[in-house]
């Protein structure tokens, strides 16, 4: 249950309710924007062409659905109303990498021991922000939330929002270079979430990290570094074991996932957690129960002890080394094939970035590339040392290609892109042939 009600939608636009809702009375089940996902209680609000499915929310069992004048400027009211009047504490995920993975580690970490709320997927915009802030509940103890930017600005006005006393940056890479033109603006945007703490909080930050050291000044802020040299330190990870170093306390998990660098998002993780106060020896219980959201390193077994490995959500040229070196690790000798499409919003420094995923792919010994996209032509380029390449223009030629490449019983393929690019349907297209 929502703390806002009836009463909060006045002004914002035109307010249809259900006949059993009573103003100021009780608060909504929850709150959507996707009239296929209401549930009996929720409020609707109709972003867009929503306007078109309000009918169908209240039949589904809306208490009401909102039609706002300006949909940014109404989330975001109502997200302060339900802020206001919530004691939860708030932590804000962001980075460059790995934010929702991080997100949903933590979040999973607290659920056993804190009545939890978290964003849901990736909702970390304008949009998505205040949609998650608006599901705080009477009951809410703790509020993860993710932040994502594409400019500078955006961040210190997510915070303004959900007014988090915990900040985590997973990361700094190149990453929206076509709008921040340097990884030092990308550091200034993501450090205005440190900026934005009140005075007694924590910022958990990487140990190296040097393009955010200019913005970690402030002595009145807790700072918690994770990573080699950090407060919290990876001791080992032999999947599923993950051992770490806590601040000088030994935390022992069995995590679901193999990837190493998602190991370095538990540090992280693992820093917020203890700053809530949660107890360290307990955090495997929630580390049990953890689920990261789709698209970021999804296993399906192929054939012949084969590998499908779908982290075709997004891409930055760290994230694309680190996946191609989980391809390596997991094949363990096995063939590797590496299906990877562009990676986007790089800027004038684009093929020069994609030409260094190429040198990436070819010094790992990659055994198969298939490469996906206009830039993408420059993986091919760079990876002279792999003996297969092909590349292609589209994601509808890419499962063909793969065939052509001569796929096996057996291979571990990755699949990887910018969101853009739509390789979850080579993905989906193996898995119906093969698997």
């Amino acid at each position: 249950m929502t703390l806002l009600t009836l009463d909060d939608l006045q002004g914002l636009g035109r307010i249809e309710p259900s006949n059993n809702v009573i103003p100021g009375r009780s608060g909504f089940a929850g709150i959507v924007i996707d009239s296929r996902r209401v549930t009996p209680g929720d409020l609707f609000v109709a972003i867009g062409r929503g306007v078109d499915f309000v009918g169908e929310a209240l039949e589904r069992g809306a208490a009401a659905a909102l039609v706002p004048n300006a949909a940014s400027a109404a989330l975001g009211v109502l997200a302060r109303s339900a802020r206001s009047r919530s004691s939860a504490r708030v932590v804000a995920v962001t980075g460059s990498t790995g934010k929702t993975s991080t997100k949903d580690i933590l979040a999973a970490l607290c659920r056993p021991h804190a009545r939890t709320v978290a964003a849901e997927a990736g909702h970390n915009n304008e949009l998505g922000l205040p949609l998650t802030v608006a599901r705080l509940g009477p009951e809410t103890q703790v509020l993860v939330t993710e932040m994502g930017m594409r400019g500078l600005g955006q961040i210190a006005a997510l915070c303004q929002l959900a007014r988090p006393e915990i900040a985590v940056i997973t990361n700094v890479a190149p990453v929206h270079l076509e709008l921040l033109g340097t990884v030092e603006r990308v550091a200034q945007a993501k450090a205005e979430v440190v900026a934005s703490l009140p005075a007694g909080g924590t910022a958990v930050v990487p140990a190296r990290a040097p393009e955010l050291e200019p913005h970690l000044g402030r002595d009145d802020v807790a700072l918690v570094r994770f990573g080699a040299g950090g407060a919290v330190q990876l001791d080992r990870f032999e999947p599923p074991l993950l051992v770490a170093d806590v601040a000088g306390e030994r935390v022992e998990l069995e995590v679901p996932f193999t990837a190493r660098h998602h190991a370095t998002n538990t540090l992280a993780a693992l820093a917020a957690y203890r700053a809530l106060g949660l107890p360290l020896e307990r955090a495997a219980e929630g580390a049990r129960e953890i689920q990261l959201s789709p698209l970021r390193g999804e296993e399906s077994k192929l054939p012949g002890g084969g590998l499908l490995i779908n982290d075709s959500y997004n891409a930055n040229p760290v994230s694309m080394r680190a996946a191609l070196e989980h391809l390596v690790a997991r094949a363990a000798g096995r063939r590797t094939i590496a299906v990877l499409g562009d990676m986007a919003e790089l800027g004038p420094g684009a093929p020069a970035f994609h030409r260094r995923v190429g040198e990436d792919a070819a010094e790992l010994g990659i055994d198969v590339l298939v490469a996906v996209g206009p830039l993408a032509r420059e993986y091919v380029n760079a990876a002279t040392g792999i003996p297969v390449r092909v590349h292609v223009q589209a994601a509808d030629e890419a499962a063909a290609a793969l065939e052509r490449a001569g796929f096996e019983d057996g291979d571990v393929v990755l699949v990887k892109a910018s969101r853009a690019v739509g390789l979850e349907r080579v993905a989906d297209e193996l898995l119906r042939v093969r698997a």
